[in-house]
């Protein structure tokens, strides 16, 4: 475990620290396409990301899903640290968008090296930063992008995160990520394709020059 730590936290949490997570700390690995957290769950444990991607959803009040962000290697979820601390039930859905290695951190840990290590600390407010950017990037493509854009970022997103130019996703799945139909986002595929931008294949997607 503490081989894994000092790669991907090292360079932000001191060795102390990273010897007090590995002596509490669980490793767990979870498949692909696992729900991790349901929306008014209780969070017992925070995630440090080892490998990996996890996707964070939000709900609407009719049951309709948004895709917020992605959580990969040295990241943690900023909103399930906040329910940690807060003690309270989750606001957003988390699911492993490929299989995932990570190490779940007692709760009552929090508190105790917010007030121990200077480097818990800066690393908590990073992870809040880094994922308010995040959320008003998403907000900014709701907001002001048309689909085709928003598409377009889906799947550099997709291609970024999985570190491959192919992206394994029906066109049900991106409508359902992108809060759209399948026949939109079938629509702007062939778009896409025919500008050279992408290929099409069965259930997956090349990109060539998004």
């Amino acid at each position: 475990m503490i081989k894994d730590l000092q790669k991907c936290y090292g360079h932000v949490l001191e060795d102390a620290l990273l010897e007090d997570i590995a002596k509490v700390g669980m490793i767990k690995i979870i498949p692909e396409h696992v729900k991790m957290i349901e929306i008014g769950d209780y969070v017992k444990s925070m995630p440090l990301l080892i490998s990996g991607v996890i996707k964070i959803l939000r709900e609407d009040n009719n049951g309709n899903e948004l895709l917020l962000y992605y959580l990969e290697k040295g990241n943690t979820c900023s909103m399930t640290m906040a329910c940690c601390i807060d003690h309270k039930k989750s606001n957003v859905r988390a699911f492993t968008e490929t299989e995932v290695k990570l190490i779940l951190v007692p709760v009552n840990k929090m508190d105790e090296w917010m007030g121990k290590y200077e480097s818990w600390r800066n690393f908590v407010i990073e992870s809040y930063h880094n994922r308010v950017l995040e959320l008003l990037s998403t907000l900014d493509n709701i907001a002001f992008k048309q689909m085709d854009e928003r598409l377009i970022q889906y799947l550099k997103d997709q291609s970024r995160v999985n570190h491959t130019t192919i992206i394994h996703k029906t066109h049900k799945e991106i409508a359902y990520d992108l809060h759209t139909s399948r026949v939109v986002v079938s629509r702007l595929l062939k778009k896409l394709e025919k500008l050279n931008k992408i290929e099409l294949g069965r259930n997956h997607i090349k990109a060539i020059k998004l």
